[in-house]
């Protein structure tokens, strides 16, 4: 851990209890000094990326309330959870440029409606939702992962554990006890 952030984690029963969780879970604060001038707090997870076998699993927390996912520099994603807007009412228009309307000659609306985060305004708001998160999203969802990194994704195990019925489906072995005949697989 860096000595710029290992402060933060001392002193308030918060911090030190995301602190323990960190220790607990493998979880490291590898925030750079140029990220914590700006207020971020970036974590690396004990778990191999699904992409690339090379690196591991980054997470971060940013001062302007997001929450993002740094795994590759073209797919972060924000963790925040989301949010439906009011819906906004725009007047159609057609090809022309003229107003749409109906057989009545009243102005036809087109409801729009976007998906916005919810932002999380305070620090350990933010670092304990992201324990949370990483729990779930990448301890528990990940559980089949051996210690090596590798993941096996669920469907491949699927898969490989139905090749494997089917080699056994052809095998008939059965036992003949008492005259009576008993299927063993």
């Amino acid at each position: 851990m860096k000595e710029n952030n290992k402060w933060k984690y001392q002193g308030d029963g918060r911090y030190e209890r995301v602190y323990e969780r960190m220790q607990f879970l493998g979880i490291q604060d590898v925030t750079t000094d140029r990220q914590h001038k700006n207020g971020t707090i970036v974590w690396k997870l004990p778990i191999k990326n699904w992409n690339s076998d090379k690196t591991n699993i980054e997470v971060a927390s940013f001062s302007t309330g997001y929450v993002r996912n740094q795994n590759s520099g073209y797919s972060n994603y924000q963790l925040n959870k989301r949010c439906d807007s009011e819906p906004q009412y725009y007047k159609s228009i057609n090809k022309n440029g003229d107003y749409d309307k109906d057989w009545c000659g009243r102005p036809l609306y087109t409801q729009f409606t976007t998906r916005s985060c919810i932002l999380i305004p305070k620090e350990i708001d933010r670092l304990e939702y992201l324990i949370k998160y990483c729990v779930k999203n990448y301890y528990i969802k990940n559980a089949n992962q051996v210690p090596d990194g590798k993941f096996v994704p669920k469907w491949r195990y699927d898969n490989l554990a139905d090749a494997a019925r089917l080699d056994y489906e052809g095998l008939d072995v059965s036992v003949n006890v008492n005259g009576q005949r008993y299927k063993v697989i």
